[in-house]
């Protein structure tokens, strides 16, 4: 039975809520202030990462701990504001980042990155966006051999429980690939499954125009306020009052505020990031996105140059832009690969929403019936919006989804 279904947030997971709720029937009205994928979603690497099935844990080892300590780090660098801010989270993120806990979260996190692709796909076919992805994977580059060595050992172990397939490479086969990367890397691995996207915004973009050929409309409006109303509920926006049955709120980074307002406690923390575009040296061409491993950084080659992306900031959400992090990630990777002027006016920063046991909330909110959530994805919202989106669309059609989602509910905390 068709219903009327708000959905607040258009990146990458509430396009992909709202895309699969109108396939099957609903109207359903997608909210944001902002036009489809320019937040979050627009700042990523561009990449649907099949291989990524163990999320990102917090460093346990002294020696990680003592390198991230003096700050200066291109993978890792703290605000102690944000690190106070969060504390909460954070140790208890430091927690289920070990032992027995991490790896029953490995299994539950897996269960979802094992169906990004299959989810991706009908909705890329639908928007018609196969010029923006292609398939020819990543690499992941090693200076050490050490380093390589400890990296596949897990990749032996993932190939084995959770079909992920990869290639080693030495140096020349490395070299083969990629004859424009400085000498000195010992070799790479190179993840075969995953893929990349040239344009990520224009992807969630692509996928909103889709939606809205399934009859679902778009409104771009600040949401000022989420009340129920009788059985059903009422979402106060800037551009004035609409009334559904449901709601849906994937709002990202900034849902734990309206879920504070609603009497919902979620320990969503913030990891941000920057990037910036470049043009190449002349007669220089990266062929494949290549991540230093042992330094914490991505260059990709998108429509817009090559995208320069920095690893993690742990700071508020609404802390100033800092720029250091990027400097120097930019001044590491001009060392990696001749990368030439910076394309961007200014570098792009954004905030992943993180929970501290890395696993996303997806699922009705606990004692508020009609109301529903999908948010706290940390690094991969990317490769898992489509994937929510069909699950929570089988969960609010009452029918048994494809995955048990009880790991991902808010009342788990």
């Amino acid at each position: 039975m068709s219903r009327n279904i708000i959905v607040l947030g258009a990146g990458i997971v509430g396009v992909s809520v709202a895309w699969h709720l109108a396939r099957r029937g609903h109207a359903v009205t997608l909210v944001d202030r902002r036009e489809p994928g320019r937040e979050t979603s627009f700042g990523n690497a561009g990449i649907i990462q099949r291989e990524a099935v163990r999320p990102y844990a917090f460093p346990r080892d002294l020696g990680t701990l003592l390198r991230v300590l003096p700050n200066r780090q291109v993978d890792i660098r703290y605000r102690p504001t944000g690190m106070v801010g969060a504390a909460g989270p954070l140790l208890q993120y430091w927690i289920n980042s070990g032992g027995a806990r991490y790896e029953r979260i490995v299994n539950e996190w897996a269960s979802l990155i094992m169906r990004c692709q299959d989810a991706h796909a009908p909705m890329i076919e639908a928007a018609g966006a196969e010029a923006l992805v292609s398939k020819g994977g990543w690499l992941e580059l090693y200076r050490t051999r050490k380093a390589m060595d400890e990296r596949l050992k897990d990749a032996r172990e993932n190939r084995e429980r959770f079909g992920v397939e990869y290639e080693e490479l030495d140096a020349e086969g490395l070299y083969a690939k990629e004859p424009h990367l400085a000498k000195g890397l010992v070799g790479a691995i190179h993840w075969t499954q995953p893929w990349m996207v040239a344009d990520p915004g224009a992807l969630v973009q692509a996928y909103a125009k889709s939606f809205e050929a399934l009859g679902g409309h778009l409104m771009q409006a600040s949401v000022e306020d989420v009340n129920q109303v009788g059985t059903g509920w009422r979402v106060m926006t800037s551009e004035g009052a609409l009334e559904a049955e449901q709601v849906v709120v994937a709002m990202g980074p900034w849902t734990g505020e309206l879920l504070s307002r609603l009497g919902l406690d979620a320990p969503l923390f913030v990891k941000r990031g920057y990037h910036m575009h470049y043009s190449a040296e002349e007669g220089a061409q990266l062929h494949h996105w290549v991540m230093d491993a042992e330094r914490g950084f991505l260059l990709e080659p998108m429509r817009a140059g090559i995208r320069l992306t920095t690893g993690a900031e742990l700071a508020d959400l609404d802390s100033p832009p800092q720029y250091k992090q990027l400097a120097a990630a930019e001044k590491a990777a001009r060392k990696l690969f001749p990368l030439g002027k910076r394309r961007d006016a200014q570098p792009w920063k954004g905030a992943r929403p993180c929970m501290p046991d890395m696993k996303p909330v997806i699922g009705p909110a606990p004692g508020k019936p009609g109301l529903w959530l999908a948010f706290g994805h940390g690094h991969q919202g990317f490769t898992l919006g489509p994937a929510t989106g069909e699950l929570l669309a089988q969960m609010m059609d009452g029918e048994t989804p494809a995955v048990d989602m009880t790991p991902f509910r808010l009342d788990r905390f």
